[in-house]
């Protein structure tokens, strides 16, 4: 084992590494992603036309993700594939500019051309990456001795940050933004190919050893995944609830908050804002959820996540005034974390952690994709036809029906479901150096 200790996170390189490295990625990503509902607007398609291509770009995601999970299970604590995404989000600003906008505004085929291409480099790049730059993350941190979530923090500081000011940045030339998103990519390019700590070195030299034990999954292990009808019945719950992080909170929300101000500059301008300082708060509850889990347990954790989901939706549809919408999103801030942490002690307390990226990926990331896959385009119609309003109670109800559906499915921290029984993080690093 690495390092064991957690005493001084400012002295563990692999806990700087990890953090600056996922702080440049959500640096990279949010940028423009915080805007790219109000970017497909503004350069003329319809809610309908916006939902069919967040539909395809969630198909992309999905199929992406899992050989991202495959891949990176078998490489374990290796960089390879995370320096490959990192040269694709490098390369988001000239990509946007040269081929894909020109290919979405030209309309008929070259639309569609665009859109495809859209949805492989894009998804490659961020939306399935993200999935896998945290679920790499989480593996270092077991590995190297600090928490996920004091980690994972750092890239909702780093989204934080962008949100803040690309809002105004947007309002003078959108592009800017995606320009920006490469240079943060080249940023995170050279702390995942060059920065390297000592520990780690050490880590890859013994999982090159041929005569090591194996560490990584096989591939009969990784398909025996999806037979699992335990995660099947997580797969259901995150369907119908972290599906609306990208419907409600990316498809929706910004054009529905620009709409409450006297022009849409000004809304524009204080949505970034807005979302900067919800990012922020969001930010320092991924420091306290763990807290949180430990006093009310993961599966509570998970079920609180849904509430506010529910709450938060069903609020912005009965609030109309920027002031008090503003209040509502920032519930968003507990609620992104109270999915993600959990999800991850959820696989690693019920299932086999070899296969926590593989895991991660189908039973959280991969479902929410499903989702945006079924919900995304008769969602954004009924946004067209109806309004606001009828779409985010209908949205609400869907997160309520799921929420009663895991109060009874999801399983107690205690129960085994086909892993380990539950252990705190010190127990683990015990057991870890037990066996060491």
């Amino acid at each position: 084992m690495a390092s064991q200790t957690k005493t001084s996170l400012w002295r563990n390189p692999s806990y700087l590494q990890s953090s600056f490295g996922i702080f440049m990625f959500f640096c990279s990503w949010g940028i423009w992603w915080s805007f790219f509902r109000i970017w497909l607007e503004s350069i003329g398609l319809t809610g309908t036309e916006a939902g069919t291509i967040y539909s395809i770009n969630s198909a992309a995601t999905m199929v992406i993700m899992f050989a991202y999970g495959v891949i990176q299970d078998q490489l374990g604590i290796k960089r390879q594939l995370v320096i490959v995404i990192s040269v694709i989000a490098a390369l988001v600003g000239p990509f946007v500019q040269f081929f894909y906008s020109p290919m979405l505004e030209a309309g008929g085929t070259q639309r569609w051309i665009g859109v495809l291409a859209g949805s492989l480099v894009l998804s490659a790049g961020f939306m399935a990456a993200c999935s896998l730059f945290e679920a790499f993350t989480e593996r270092y941190g077991r590995k190297f001795g600090f928490e996920y979530g004091q980690s994972r923090a750092w890239g909702s500081f780093g989204y934080a940050i962008v949100a803040l000011c690309a809002g105004f940045i947007f309002n003078i030339n959108p592009m800017i933004n995606f320009w920006i998103g490469s240079i943060c990519g080249l940023g995170m390019l050279c702390v995942y190919a060059f920065w390297v700590p000592a520990e780690q070195k050490e880590e890859l030299k013994k999982a090159a050893d041929p005569n090591a034990e194996r560490t990584n999954p096989s591939f009969k292990e990784m398909v025996h995944v999806l037979g699992m009808p335990t995660l099947w019945i997580l797969i259901v719950f995150m369907l119908l609830t972290n599906t609306f992080y990208t419907v409600f909170d990316q498809q929706m929300f910004p054009t529905y908050y620009a709409s409450l101000f006297p022009t849409k500059e000004i809304g524009t301008a204080t949505y970034g804002t807005l979302n900067g300082i919800q990012v922020f708060v969001e930010s320092a509850m991924m420091g306290v959820v763990p807290i949180i889990m430990k006093k009310i347990g993961v599966r509570n954790s998970l079920l609180l996540g849904a509430f506010v989901m529910f709450a938060r939706i069903g609020l912005c549809g009965v609030f109309h005034d920027p002031i008090m919408v503003s209040v509502v999103k920032m519930f968003h801030s507990i609620e992104v974390p109270l999915f993600c942490l959990p999800a991850f002690r959820y696989f690693t307390l019920h299932f086999d952690t070899k296969l926590s990226a593989t895991l991660y990926m189908v039973g959280f990331q991969i479902a929410s994709q499903v989702g945006q896959i079924i919900f995304s385009t008769p969602l954004g119609a009924l946004h067209d036809h109806m309004g606001d309003r009828p779409t985010f109670f209908t949205i609400s109800g869907i997160v309520l029906a799921a929420l009663v559906y895991g109060f009874f499915v999801i399983k107690k921290d205690d129960q085994e479901v086909g892993g380990d029984p539950f252990y705190t993080d010190k127990q683990l690093r015990q057991m870890e150096a037990a066996k060491a």
